[in-house]
């Protein structure tokens, strides 16, 4: 499982990376697929990272819905963006992703926030993604 591990994280910092330079998350993956191909420093990108990323970008303007409709105090404007990747990618895992678990997809999301963001986020991660667990069930009938 550390190779989903390692493709999480990096599709979160794919994610991240076209959040903060305002690209596409497709232009930034084709670039990170570029770099491990051509530079023997940068390491390869999984399939299960390209998987992650192509699946975000196909359900993007859905997922971030999802997460305004349901992220209570808080806009995605004004979330923190670590956040907002991690809610984004998490979202696209646990709803459209059959074969990863749901606690699978919730612990691996809320350790990334651990690991990248503030103290609070961790718990901001799993209370607004163990609520569209809650509801997937109609999410996916509406996707």
């Amino acid at each position: 499982m550390a190779a989903r591990n390692t493709a999480r994280k990096r599709a979160f910092q794919i994610l991240f990376e076209g959040d903060q330079r305002g690209a596409d998350v497709l232009t930034v993956l084709a670039d990170w697929v570029r770099h491990s191909r051509t530079d023997p420093r940068q390491p390869p990108v999984s399939e299960y990272t390209m998987q992650l990323v192509e699946g975000y970008a196909d359900h993007a303007k859905r997922i971030d819905e999802l997460i305004a409709q349901y992220a209570v105090g808080w806009t995605l404007d004004r979330m923190p963006v670590v956040d907002r990747n991690i809610l984004r990618l998490g979202a696209y895992e646990l709803i459209w992703v059959d074969e990863t678990p749901d606690a699978v997809v919730l612990d691996e999301m809320v350790q990334l926030a651990k690991e990248f963001s503030t103290d609070e986020s961790p718990s901001f991660v799993n209370g607004l993604l163990g609520r569209l667990k809650e509801l997937k069930p109609s999410l996916r009938r509406e996707a």
